[in-house]
């Protein structure tokens, strides 16, 4: 019987398909998160997470989550 190491989270290795989002609502960012939609909202209000506008909607890009994700990390680190 053979053993694994525990799975670990690897920023690095999401896994795209053609069907994931690359643009997400401010809300389905906040579900991402694990975060409520009001602190989303002033995340994206401060600048902490970037969003564009498509036309007059604001979407959250999905790189830009990892970022904020990678920058709460570095900012733990040090």
């Amino acid at each position: 019987m053979t053993t694994t190491a525990p799975d670990r989270v690897r920023l690095d290795s999401h896994e795209e398909t053609a069907d994931t989002p690359l643009l997400l609502t401010v809300e389905e960012a906040a579900r991402r998160l694990r975060i409520g939609r009001t602190r989303m909202y002033d995340l994206v209000r401060s600048g902490a997470v970037r969003a564009v506008y498509v036309g007059r909607l604001r979407r959250v890009p999905t790189e830009c989550l990892q970022e904020y994700v990678t920058r709460l990390i570095t900012q733990g680190e040090g």
